[in-house]
């Protein structure tokens, strides 16, 4: 008989990052040097547990339009059919067809945070997505409406008393539907996401949030399947437009 524990297992995931975020929490006293290092943290969860067919990376988000969103702590975007990804020392810029989600990585979350992180949303759902019918060998797929983007935040504690409470909720609802934050983690203390049904945040201050996040995560992307068929030519179009210096 196996001593193995799916719980245990689960529960260790939870407690090694929650112990690295409190980690890179303590060991830096500069903001953006602190910031990094938390970003780093919750970029290697995604990249060790997500499917290969999807990326997290920090990156800016363009559209074929030209147009750019802010920078994004936390962007999950498909790899395997998205054609290219631009990468200019070390910046890495993903074309808006192929992102799925954005998130912004904090070590605290408080009202300016969620107003922050809701703006950084704003700015990429604005973009522009191409989508194009899908040749297959019977025949031709219609054009497939780009899935919704969904927006997060994930963060180690909270400046809030409760953690969990009416003021994270508040804040929460202070957005338009281009600004709306639909999942977040706060690894000390538990989950939330917006509920279509209800039209309202549910809170589950689970004892294991960062597994419980990394499910929910997994079940969402798993709900928008494939990225639609991006229109190479509306960027190709680009090539004969002068660059800006």
């Amino acid at each position: 008989m196996s001593n193995w524990s799916l719980s245990t297992l689960l529960d260790a995931m939870h407690r090694d990052l929650e112990s690295r975020l409190a980690l890179s929490r303590a060991s830096f006293s500069h903001p953006g040097t602190k910031g990094d290092a938390s970003e780093a943290v919750w970029l290697t969860l995604l990249d060790h547990y997500l499917p290969k067919r999807y990326q997290a990376a920090k990156a800016h988000v363009v559209d074929s339009r030209g147009e750019f969103s802010d920078q994004i702590d936390v962007v999950i975007f498909d790899r395997q059919y998205t054609p290219f990804i631009f990468n200019f020392g070390g910046q890495l810029i993903v074309p808006a067809e192929g992102v799925y989600a954005v998130f912004e990585a904090k070590q605290s979350i408080n009202a300016d945070v969620v107003d922050y992180a809701q703006k950084k949303a704003a700015s990429v759902r604005r973009l522009h997505r191409t989508s194009l019918p899908i040749p297959f060998a019977g025949g031709v797929y219609p054009a497939k409406q780009p899935p919704p983007i969904f927006a997060g935040i994930v963060a180690l504690e909270s400046d809030w008393s409760p953690a969990m409470g009416s003021p994270l909720t508040k804040a929460l609802d202070a957005a338009t539907m281009n600004e709306r934050i639909d999942v977040g983690c706060i690894a000390a203390h538990g989950i939330f996401a917006f509920d279509e049904a209800s039209q309202s945040f549910k809170i589950d201050c689970s004892v294991k949030p960062a597994a419980a996040f990394l499910f929910s995560l997994i079940s969402r992307l798993q709900k928008c399947a494939t990225v639609p068929m991006i229109d190479i030519d509306a960027y190709g179009a680009w090539l004969g437009t002068p660059s800006r210096s």
